[in-house]
């Protein structure tokens, strides 16, 4: 869930709403996605199935409905992976220069070195084996990237308690005032929210012994977990920089420390949390796509192929291939591409939300009980507004026309897999 945005974009959430608007947007998104949580939950515990919203939308809704719940939830992780394989050579080059040398060619204006292309292509090979030889070892590497990062934040988290004012975080909101700084944020809450719902994807790689509600309860502590990291990031930037001045200069989180402490090794410190928060999304991105993949081939609604499970290290080795080798042929095109379009994943996202409460509401009607209805409805009404306001081009922060092509080809993408699919049948 959390990535490097908190690095790299740091001044767009202070210029959207000053360090009371990011911390209250980002506090009130995560209770607003609070219900979605909690309806995953539930879901989880009466359905263990890596297919999540596949597996949830097929015993309520027609076939068509599931391949789609399932088609836009691999976008929204898929979409994420080849970001991140460009983002790692961008921090690399911050912290050796280097990484800069050897242009091969530009896209959109963006050069394309070959240091970078390389650590982006090797990342992406070391994610793909480190999954193919088993979930064990890709939850230990996630286990230690996300332990890195929180110790590495709490270390600068506490030095910059010491080192900042009051001062620097005044005024608390943006421009335009307390409600519009809020709403500004909570436009981009969940994109950057995106990854408490992966959860369910590995509920058939759990441990036998896992009790029943465990995955229930983590799904709602990643959700508030994540909405706390976020706000206590902004405050303690907001702490030991002048906001105002960081928003003026386009200043990431690591410029605002060094420049406080006159030090270029803080800065490097939170340059090693970015590069282990970015090991691990990827990962994590990584493991939700390809068993998304699994689960739609299982069911034959895509090749039946990327179904099959190796029987040495019991991995979905297609489907790992299936994500995999797009990622490393994306990497070729740079962030002047990739960028523009890694918002569209907010926007499918929830899409798969909505199938998901929605297929809860409609199994507890069948069912005839009541029970945590009108919280899926409540996420129904939340996923649709996120969806609105990313469709709506009267709305800041909607689809731009890069990625309504994006979002139209993958569409299409589909269209002729379902294609495929009814000839074969």
């Amino acid at each position: 869930m959390v990535g490097a945005g908190w690095l790299v974009v740091m001044d767009d959430w202070l210029g959207r709403g000053g360090p009371g608007g990011a911390m209250l947007g980002f506090f009130i998104g995560a209770l607003l996605l609070l219900p979605i949580a909690q309806t995953y939950g539930r879901m989880v515990r009466m359905i263990p199935d890596a297919g999540a919203e596949v597996a949830y939308t097929e015993r309520v809704f027609p076939p068509i409905v599931s391949f789609a719940a399932g088609w836009m939830m691999v976008l929204a992780y898929a979409i994420v992976c080849p970001w991140e394989a460009v983002a790692i050579g961008n921090l690399l080059a911050r912290l050796f220069p280097g990484m800069n040398a050897v242009v091969l060619y530009t896209v959109a204006g963006r050069a394309i070195a070959l240091p970078r292309l390389l650590a982006g292509l090797a990342l992406t090979a070391a994610i793909g084996i480190v999954n193919y030889r088993g979930i064990r070892l890709s939850g230990r590497f996630q286990n230690v990237t996300t332990i890195g990062l929180l110790a590495c934040f709490a270390l600068f988290v506490a030095l910059g308690i010491g080192r900042g004012a009051p001062a620097n975080a005044e005024p608390l909101f943006g421009p335009a005032g307390a409600f519009v700084s809020i709403l500004l944020v909570l436009q981009i809450v969940p994109y950057f929210m995106t990854g408490f719902e992966s959860i369910p994807k590995v509920s058939e790689e759990a441990l036998p012994d896992l009790r029943p509600g465990t995955l229930s309860r983590l799904i709602t502590a990643a959700l508030l977990s994540g909405a706390l990291f976020y706000v206590v990031i902004v405050g303690i930037v907001a702490w030991v920089y002048p906001w105002t001045d960081l928003v003026t200069n386009h200043l990431g989180t690591d410029a605002a420390f060094a420049r406080t402490f006159g030090t270029p090794w803080i800065a490097r410190l939170i340059l090693a949390a970015a590069v282990l928060s970015l090991f691990k999304v990827f990962n994590g991105n990584f493991v939700a796509a390809t068993r998304l993949v699994y689960a739609l081939g299982k069911r034959g609604l895509i090749p039946p192929s990327a179904g099959a499970v190796n029987p040495r290290f019991g991995t979905p080795a297609v489907a790992i291939a299936l994500v995999a080798i797009p990622t490393g042929a994306a990497a070729f095109l740079g962030d002047a591409v990739l960028v523009p379009i890694s918002e569209v994943g907010a926007a499918v996202g929830a899409m798969g939300w909505c199938a998901t409460c929605l297929a809860f509401i409609a199994g507890a009607r069948r069912a005839g009980q009541h029970e945590g209805m009108m919280t899926a409805a409540l996420g129904v009404l939340v996923s649709v507004a996120i969806i609105l306001m990313k469709v709506i081009p009267a709305v800041p922060g909607s689809l731009t026309r890069v990625e309504w092509l994006a979002f139209l080809g993958w569409c299409a993408v589909g269209a002729a897999v379902l294609l495929w699919r009814r000839a074969r049948t």
